[in-house]
Formats: structure tokens, C-alpha cells, sequence
């Protein structure tokens, strides 16, 4: 049987659920979901991977801002750096044993610098529908700045936005995310509070507004050189489209595979996902 558990963080807590025990385990197999999802985007693999190997320790976490962890303090617009923080925060209370990070889109972003900045924590990843930080051009840097801070205006004149049922709620984030409703359930479920017979994203709306800052193309290749663990990189077929282009680019050592489904395809083909997230983890 899985667990919920909490682990503090110096502004806030982490949300988590577990299969295994942290203390006894030889790894630990955390899991980091990907923006506005949560924990519960990962409760087919968790259970999946308990059943094919009851030894593991398996921790998938709600980012802060997401699920039911804490929102970060009120002027707090979630840049991506303060994730790794977190990151850290969390692993300080597991026991030595070896790690393995699985992240999904901004999870896998967020697992990838992790293992570039710590390699001496982390014996595996794997990334799904992700590889590496995201980049762009040096010449986007101002209208980046500038696009952001008015995003953070908007942001803050936003009302909260409420669903008539928990279906309602459902049904919408299946059809943006391209997945069955019952594929999406329990993320939504998770992420949703009932207030007033109406239900409400329990997510920090913060966490919409755009990113200030992106790294160069330099920058990005240089913390993909610095990940010296065995990796694995998880595409799904129709996923996101300038994903496929690092294929070619890739080194050697890297594990690429092509999945069926889009950008949660972790979702869509749960076992085979299963059987990669497994490969990585019998090699180490």
C-alpha cells in the first residue's frame, strides 16, 4: 500500500506519496510531474513499478504551488531555479541510498539541472517528454523580460475560476491535454478543492504567469554535458514536436525512445514506460 507523507521545507512543505521505505531500500525512485499536473500523474507507473519490484522505495512529490503541497509565500513567482532548491531540500531527508530522478515535461527539466549540479546524488534519469533546460535565443532575452512582467499583471488581476462539478473540471483538462477523462482523473481530482458546491484549481495561480528568463542554447548544452548518470529520455510519438529534433543531437550514451501517445504519454503507455523506467534502475 502507498502512503502520503509530508516533508518541510525551509518556506513551506512537500506533499508526497510512497510506496517502500526510504530507510531500507538500496534506491530511491522519485518522481517530479510536470506544470499545473501533480503527484497523482504518476499513480499507474508508481504502481506498476511496486508490483514489478516491492523493494524499491518510490516517492512521487507535488511541486510547490501544485497538488497539495504549500503555495510559496505571496510574492513568489515560482522561477524554475528555485525547484532545484527544493529538490534539495527533500533529499536531505532520505537515507544514503542511490536516487534515481523521473520527471515529466517540467519535471524532467527540473531533474536534468538537479543532475547536472549534484551528479554525486543522482545514479539515474530518466526524462519524458523533456531533455535538458529549456532554451531559446540570445535576441528573445528583452521581449522575454518584458512579456514576463506583464504576464505577472495579468496574473494578478486573474479571478479564480470555478467548475460547476468535479467532472466539469475533468472533462476540460482532458480536452486540453489530449487524454481520456479517466487518464486525467486523478490528476484533476487531486488538484481540485470543493468550496461553495463549486470547485476550484487548488494550484497557485502564480504559477501561470511566464518565465522572466530562459537560458541560451549554450547554456542549456553545457548542463546537459554536465549529467553523468545513466539516462534515459522518453518521447512520446506525438508529443511535443521540437522534442524529436534533440534526437539526432544526442550522445551515443543516451537512451532515446519513442512511445505511443503525445505529452503525457507516460499516461497513454503506462507499461511501457514501466519497462523503461525499469531497465534504467536494474543497470545501476
Amino acid at each position: 500500500m502507498f502512503e502520503n507523507t509530508r516533508y518541510p521545507l525551509h518556506d513551506g512543505f512537500l506533499e508526497a506519496v510512497e510506496y517502500g521505505n526510504s530507510k531500507t531500500a538500496d534506491i530511491s525512485v522519485v518522481f517530479l510531474h510536470g506544470w499545473l499536473d501533480n503527484a497523482a500523474s504518476f499513480f499507474p507507473i508508481l504502481e506498476g513499478l511496486h508490483q514489478a519490484a516491492p523493494s524499491l522505495h518510490l516517492c512521487a512529490i507535488d511541486l510547490p504551488g501544485h497538488g497539495l503541497s504549500s503555495h510559496k509565500s505571496h510574492g513568489n513567482f515560482y522561477p524554475f531555479h528555485d525547484y532545484i532548491d527544493d529538490i534539495y531540500q527533500l533529499l536531505v531527508n532520505f537515507s544514503p541510498n542511490r536516487i534515481v530522478l523521473v520527471g515529466h515535461s517540467l519535471g524532467a527539466l527540473v531533474a536534468s539541472c538537479y543532475s547536472a549540479a549534484f551528479p554525486e546524488q543522482v545514479s539515474g534519469l530518466v526524462q519524458i517528454e523533456g531533455y535538458g533546460p529549456l532554451a531559446e535565443e540570445e535576441s528573445e532575452t528583452v521581449s522575454r523580460l518584458r512579456e514576463g512582467v506583464l504576464s505577472r499583471q495579468r496574473i494578478r488581476r486573474k479571478p479564480a475560476r470555478a467548475f460547476a462539478s468535479l467532472q466539469d473540471a475533468i472533462e476540460r483538462r482532458a480536452k486540453v491535454n489530449h487524454l481520456l477523462p479517466e487518464q486525467i482523473a486523478p490528476i484533476v481530482t487531486r488538484g481540485v478543492v470543493e468550496r461553495d458546491s463549486q470547485w476550484y484549481w487548488r494550484h497557485d495561480i502564480k504559477l501561470q504567469s511566464q518565465s522572466l528568463y530562459r537560458m541560451s542554447w549554450q547554456h542549456a548544452h553545457s548542463i546537459r554535458q554536465h549529467i553523468t548518470c545513466p539516462q534515459v529520455v522518453i518521447l512520446g510519438e506525438q508529443g511535443f514536436s521540437h522534442l524529436q529534433s534533440f534526437r539526432q543531437d544526442a550522445s551515443e550514451a543516451i537512451q532515446i525512445e519513442l512511445v505511443a501517445g503525445g505529452h503525457h504519454c507516460h499516461l497513454q503507455s503506462p507499461i511501457r514506460v514501466i519497462d523503461l523506467i525499469f531497465g534504467l534502475v536494474n543497470k545501476i
